[in-house]
């Protein structure tokens, strides 16, 4: 039987079958799961949610006793070991992003020299790739905002290798949200290699800045085919990796490339990766059209996830990265700008930005960072850098700044 509760009446061992309210309110890309540890209930009792739904057939009732959580379970010692226990530490974002730029560094040296011999024919290595992998992953978990963030920051003529970089990332980054039970290293390296196929697409077609011929276009289509042969050819992947590769341009609506696969036909790990794909893709600068703002990409996004994503895939990769993603430029009620550092804990629509210009002087203020979540501070709109003539360099030297 369903019944409506508090949250302060929530305990561990009930069955929540679904948050009461806007989805993006409570803390879990799902919405039912029995609730079984007091590190999830804190989190929970932290959020904006005030009311669910339990399923008492599921899981205990108000006034069952068993499953209950003792008082020493819920001090704040106990839910700070539990955090200790189950996630490493994070790092602020300014501290990471910098770790990240180095990562990012060698990742691409690595991705272009593994392409180049890809494009040669020659036999591709992922001998170098793999530790940048887990180089890779470590940050994300550190914090996740850091590296996201910097892989995006890529101009036109980057995009084939740091566009897979990116993948890399936001795989790892969407598995663990998704509380990927796989190897969240496979996760990465699939991102990593997605996009293999398009080295053997002629690169005046890849780089083409007008419209494509249909002729083209079909041939830029061939890619996930051909980056599947490949890594079939060299021995190098997992099935993970295959998978991706070849099924990365599928939609759930069954008209995507190259197989025609609908919803239930498609891997979890290919949907994941079509989710990543499409993001990276639509953010960064390409040599045919100008990137769009993070914000503006998860709108479009949105509209279009009926016929081409998975809507929970999809919910679960908007909590990875925010509703307004790191380096997002905001502009306030108060007539400041910010840009977008880090996530609020307690919600995806009041992150924490970096306060450092004001619309009414026309002119730079000392930088401040400000939670909105504790804030009487409000969002008016969200900003394109370039209207206020800010370039890439500058965005990135303010997130920089410690």
């Amino acid at each position: 039987m369903l019944k409506k509760i508090s949250v302060s009446d929530l305990r561990t061992g009930m069955y929540i079958d679904k948050f009461d309210g806007n989805w993006l309110k409570h803390p879990f890309w799902k919405t039912s799961f029995k609730l079984q540890t007091a590190k999830d209930l804190n989190t929970i009792k932290n959020s904006e949610v005030t009311h669910l739904w339990i399923d008492t057939s599921r899981g205990d009732d108000l006034k069952s006793q068993a499953g209950t959580i003792t008082q020493e379970e819920t001090t704040p010692e106990k839910i700070k070991q539990d955090l200790q226990k189950d996630r490493p530490q994070t790092i602020p974002f300014a501290e990471e992003i910098q770790v990240a730029q180095k990562i990012l560094d060698e990742a691409k040296q690595a991705t272009i020299d593994m392409f180049k011999e890809a494009r040669m024919g020659n036999t591709i290595s992922i001998t170098e790739i793999s530790p940048l992998v887990d180089e890779i992953s470590e940050s994300v978990t550190r914090n996740p905002a850091a590296m996201i963030c910097i892989t995006r920051m890529k101009n036109k003529d980057d995009y084939t290798y740091l566009h897979s970089v990116a993948v890399c990332a936001l795989m790892i980054a969407l598995g663990k949200q998704l509380n990927y039970s796989g190897d969240i290293h496979a996760l990465g390296m699939a991102g990593l290699l997605h996009d293999v196929g398009k080295m053997a697409i002629p690169e005046d077609i890849l780089n083409k800045p007008g419209k494509l011929t249909d002729e083209e276009f079909e041939r830029v289509k061939s890619h996930p085919r051909r980056g599947w042969e490949m890594l079939k050819e060299n021995n190098v992947a997992d099935e993970i990796s295959l998978d991706v590769c070849l099924h990365h341009h599928e939609r759930v609506d069954g008209h995507g490339y190259p197989d025609k696969l609908s919803a239930k036909n498609i891997s979890l790990v290919a949907r994941m990766g079509a989710v990543c794909d499409v993001y990276d893709a639509i953010t960064s600068d390409r040599s045919y059209k100008k990137g769009w703002e993070p914000a503006e990409s998860l709108k479009k996004m949105a509209e279009w996830q009926d016929g081409h994503f998975d809507g929970d895939v999809f919910k679960a990769f908007v909590k990875t990265i925010g509703i307004y993603p790191s380096a997002t430029l905001l502009k306030l009620k108060s007539g400041r700008l910010g840009i977008v550092t880090d996530q609020s804990s307690k919600t995806l629509l009041k992150p924490k930005i970096k306060i450092f210009f004001s619309c009414s002087s026309n002119a730079p203020i000392p930088t401040k960072i400000i939670d909105l979540s504790h804030s009487n501070e409000s969002i008016e709109s969200i900003e394109s850098p370039e209207t206020w003539g800010f370039d890439r360099q500058y965005i990135m030297d303010l997130l920089n700044q410690t």
